[in-house]
């Protein structure tokens, strides 16, 4: 893994520091390793702090509960198939409709964060997943051969641009035993959780808005889930072969709630806006729709609001007397567009 980062400095590659717990490149820049598992590659200052630790704990309660599983396996059916055909057609195909009621009951066997993220694991692999100790369980794959033959050298590695606690990056690792994963984001309290999502997870503190710190063609499957877009570095640090996968809300989403929540609407051309974000760098592959019921308490209303950008845009004290004149439980649609993109 640490092969494959850059400084976010000079974009020399990075090492395993021998006096002190950091990566540091051969000019001398330094960066620490917090002793909760992820590497601080930030330059200057963040462009904000993130979620609170509150926060996170709730977001990670969230998603044990199963309520975004129908996104977890489509992106780890989604990594699976990009990867299976690396020269796939670039033809893009119409959007289908998959999902329904069925797809939030549980974790399913195909999603795998449930069994990552429990504390006693979490605990077992601490040791082991920082960004200077990741990369030697792929060699221990019998698979590393024909992974080099791919083109994405002995092990694939998938990124997470604004990955949270890592949840739906341990649901694609599951899926891709032979892989690597990379969670990215600038709040350190989700990181704290990402570097543990998963044994063949690291986490580092970087800003996606900026260069990424990764070498060029490095990632194989790039993924970015309802956070922003930065095309020309996906661009950069993603194999030809490789794939970006990127979920935003339909217009259906979380429907129920915008009217009696006063929550901002998704744009009507929001897939226009993102393909033209994308445009210049990527050609559409495949989209697909996927759609399921939720049931959840007002906690997890009030939850599932903070995961979006209606937090930012809501007075705070009407939004909780909102949540609390809801009848319970409340019955909620996720409906996102997952559109596969491979680079030009």
């Amino acid at each position: 893994m640490v092969a494959r980062l850059r400084c976010p400095v000079c974009a020399q590659p990075l090492a395993a520091a021998t006096d002190t717990r950091a990566l540091r490149c051969p000019r001398r820049h330094s960066f620490d390793l917090a002793r909760q598992g992820y590497v601080n590659l930030l330059t200057g200052r963040a462009p904000h702090v993130g979620d609170t630790a509150e926060m996170v704990a709730a977001r990670a309660d969230f998603l044990a509960a199963g309520h975004y599983d129908v996104i977890s396996s489509a992106l780890a059916e989604a990594a699976s198939s990009a990867l299976a055909a690396p020269n796939g057609p670039t033809q893009a195909t119409e959007p289908t409709e998959t999902g329904g009621p069925t797809a939030t009951t549980g974790p399913t066997e195909t999603t795998g964060p449930a069994a990552a993220t429990a504390p006693a694991q979490a605990g077992e692999h601490a040791e082991t997943t920082g960004a200077a100790q990741v990369g030697g369980p792929v060699e221990a794959n019998g698979s590393a051969d024909r992974q080099a033959e791919a083109g994405f050298g002995a092990y694939p590695l998938v990124v997470d641009a604004g990955a949270g606690t890592g949840w739906h990056l341990a649901a694609v690792l599951a899926a891709l035993p032979d892989a690597v994963g990379l969670a990215l984001d600038v709040a350190k309290p989700a990181l704290r959780r990402a570097a543990r999502a998963h044994p063949r997870a690291a986490a580092a503190l970087a800003d996606t808005w900026q260069q990424l710190p990764l070498a060029d063609r490095s990632v194989a499957v790039l993924l970015n889930v309802f956070a922003p877009r930065n095309g020309v570095e996906f661009h950069r640090v993603l194999h030809p072969a490789g794939a970006l996968l990127v979920v935003t809300p339909t217009d259906a989403h979380l429907a129920e709630l915008v009217d009696v929540l006063g929550l901002l609407r998704v744009d009507p051309a929001k897939a226009d806006r993102v393909a033209d974000s994308l445009a210049g760098q990527f050609t559409p592959e495949r989209t697909a729709v996927h759609t399921a019921r939720l049931t959840l308490d007002r906690a997890e209303v009030a939850t599932l609001v903070g995961m979006g950008p209606s937090a930012w845009h809501t007075d705070p004290l009407r939004l909780a007397a909102a949540i609390e004149a809801l009848p319970t439980p409340v019955t909620v649609t996720a409906s996102v567009r997952l559109t596969a993109w491979r680079p030009r």
